[in-house]
């Protein structure tokens, strides 16, 4: 299915490209910055650009056309997105963040947090907002190459006589937005590392490896529409085999966010019977962090009853036969399942649970309540990049 999905996605850009070089075959229309098929192309680099940073993206791009209209008929009929009133703020916005970013090596962790749960919450917005702006981007380009009345693209396809530009907007502006929801997925996931890391050194690396990619994409743009394009088509492919991963930890770092901002353990009770948390490592094939809900069945046995992707036919994973503990740590608690005198991170409990690790004891029959030591902490970062947990002693 997914390999399905990704030949589609790529299959339906790159004739899309190859189509749009064939109608600037002309040495002219080579020549031209502003024909059809350099406008797709460009267009390509632009939305995987805006798919990265999506409020860097969306107020670059409407300072760049805000700036590019020469006469005011022509900044009348700008998009939302092409207005001071949207691209000055959203470009300060941006600009706080940077000088946040650069100072933050300097500064504790835990001083620094807050500013990324800030950062965090912007961007998931910001992509919201992006995706609004996404989609009269991407039309621009299929109108502008049809608009002109001479059908000079649609014409390299050999259908000169006949207006396909609707068929053309109806096939492939979902394949752009599935692009652009890809790559955001893997932004967003950088974002969600950065604010679960408690090393400022590391968070200074995330960033400094999402500023490059950008660049690269820009810069590649910028030095030939056509190579910029096809960088911006391989890193939607490997954004996608990644996306079952970053959907994962994006859902994760929004549970968490959440329950930290809104104080939710203060206002929370475990039920009864089911708990939502997060699986802790990979078990029986299912990944960590696949948010479900924890039962016992009608044997007593274990179960993680979950959908992937959050909305999926519903599936149940049954935990291993084990005797299970919770591990009280600073910010969050775990699960633990006791393999003798050693101990595997089996749950993640969402901040929500803070206080109530006794309730979760006797509604499931755990054995106790420990502090998590540094060796789950360790186990917990190396779940995040899909490492395994190995079982360490207690």
């Amino acid at each position: 299915m997914k390999q399905r999905l990704l030949t589609l996605i790529v299959m339906g850009l790159g004739i899309s490209l190859l189509t749009a070089r064939a109608g600037t075959s002309d040495t002219a229309a080579i020549a031209d910055k502003n024909s059809p098929g350099q406008q797709f192309a460009q267009t390509i680099s632009m939305i995987t650009g805006v798919a990265i940073s999506p409020l860097m993206g969306v107020g670059g791009v409407g300072a760049w056309q805000y700036f590019h209209a020469r006469t005011p008929e022509q900044k009348a009929k700008l998009p939302w997105y092409a207005n001071p009133m949207f691209w000055v703020p959203a470009l300060l916005l941006v600009g706080a963040c940077f000088l946040k970013d650069s100072a933050g090596v300097a500064l504790p962790a835990v001083l620094k947090k807050p500013f990324d749960v800030a950062e965090t919450v912007e961007h998931k917005i910001s992509g919201l907002v992006a995706t609004g702006a996404f989609v009269p981007i991407a039309a621009s380009i299929f109108h502008s190459s049809s608009g002109s009345g001479d059908g000079a693209w649609l014409s390299a396809a050999g259908f000169a006589a006949i207006d396909l530009s609707w068929l053309y907007n109806v096939l492939m502006v979902p394949v752009a937005m599935v692009a652009f929801f890809i790559v955001f997925l893997a932004s967003n996931a950088i974002n969600i590392l950065i604010l679960l890391s408690p090393f400022t050194v590391f968070d200074a690396a995330l960033k400094a490896f999402r500023t490059a990619i950008i660049a690269s994409i820009v810069v590649s743009s910028w030095a030939n529409p056509w190579i910029g394009a096809a960088w911006a088509l391989i890193i939607i492919g490997f954004c996608y085999f990644i996306a079952g991963w970053s959907f994962r930890l994006s859902h994760f770092g929004l549970v968490f966010v959440w329950d930290f901002v809104t104080r939710r353990c203060n206002r929370f009770a475990p039920d009864k019977t089911a708990n939502k948390m997060f699986l802790g490592r990979k078990i029986n094939k299912i990944p960590a962090r696949t948010y479900g809900k924890l039962s016992r069945d009608e044997k007593g046995h274990l179960v993680l009853n979950y959908r992937p992707w959050l909305v999926l036919p519903a599936r149940t994973l049954a935990l291993p036969e084990a005797k299970y503990a919770v591990g009280k740590g600073a910010f969050f608690s775990e699960i633990f399942q006791l393999d003798g005198d050693s101990e595997r991170i089996a749950l993640l409990l969402p901040p929500r649970y803070r206080s109530h690790e006794e309730q979760l004891v006797a509604i499931y029959s755990f054995v106790d309540v420990r502090p998590a030591g540094l060796h789950t902490v360790w186990q917990w970062v190396k779940s995040l990049f899909g490492g395994k947990t190995p079982t360490a002693a207690a």
